[in-house]
């Protein structure tokens, strides 16, 4: 499978990020891209008093958009994520649209990002956003591919519930900030790799210094070794690159730990 993992640059202009993101995936798909991956919030600032401004529900304006992405381009395609309104509630949710633009995946973020770190950042996502509940997976014609968003690295039982439904392939929008990127960011999508014995890609939004949040930036993909196949910096970019899911299967073989899982300390 041939992925891109579109780094772009994210304004306040809804219009101009959609904009870039067709213009990104469509040149993915000229260089022969099977997955096309956009960032966390790639519609639209990362910040607490955007998220209900730019929400809307599925099957709306920026749904529309992805929709058309892929089945222009004939991708898949995973949306990253955007603000969904729902009744009442907002939440962090990614999209993956078939070759033909057809939804067959939503995932929203469990794990809301509530932080306050000593000297660094504080982010309260739980003051506007609600969380999901439930794992994603969507079958390709490669495999099998899961989704997560983010804060959700950071926990383990995600992913192997994720990995249990048939995932070798985990695909993560994020947007780290400046203090814990350099910090966690490999670490976790290497551990996450290596727990669950798969492919995972991390894709952020590049960093914009003047932004009221600053991403890390450094879209990477990780295999099931916990080798870093690719990883970019902080700067506008795309990162293309190739994952064998025969791979997922011979190390699995080789280290048979996700079967013996079922042995648990009591």
């Amino acid at each position: 499978m041939k992925l891109s993992l579109i780094q772009m640059p994210v304004t306040a202009d809804k219009a101009q990020n959609l904009q870039t993101a067709t213009q990104e995936v469509s040149a993915a798909a000229q260089r022969g891209c099977d997955l096309a991956v956009l960032p966390e919030m790639f519609c639209c600032p990362y910040d607490n008093r955007c998220f209900p401004r730019y929400a809307e529900p599925e099957g709306g304006e920026i749904w529309q958009s992805l929709s058309r992405m892929a089945r222009e381009n004939h991708v898949w395609l995973v949306g990253g994520s955007m603000p969904e309104r729902e009744a009442n509630a907002i939440y962090n949710t990614c999209y993956a649209f078939d070759r033909e633009g057809h939804q067959v995946a939503k995932f929203r973020k469990i794990h809301l990002f509530d932080i306050d770190i000593d000297g660094g950042q504080r982010f309260m996502e739980s003051e506007v956003l609600s969380p999901g509940t439930a794992p994603a997976v969507f079958k390709t014609e490669f495999g099998v591919v899961g989704l997560a968003i983010c804060f959700d690295l950071r926990f383990p039982s995600l992913f192997e519930k994720t990995a249990d439904l048939g995932a070798k392939l985990m695909v993560v929008p994020a947007a780290f900030n400046c203090t814990t990127g350099p910090k966690h960011w490999e670490l976790l999508y290497r551990s996450r790799a290596v727990d669950n014995q798969l492919y995972t890609v991390g894709v952020s939004c590049a960093r914009d210094e003047s932004a009221e949040y600053v991403a890390y930036g450094h879209s990477i993909v990780c295999n099931p070794w916990g080798d870093i196949l690719l990883e970019a910096d902080e700067k506008p970019g795309v990162l293309d690159a190739e994952v064998d899911f025969n791979l997922v299967d011979s190390v699995r073989r080789q280290l048979p730990v996700r079967s013996a899982r079922r042995f648990r300390v009591k």
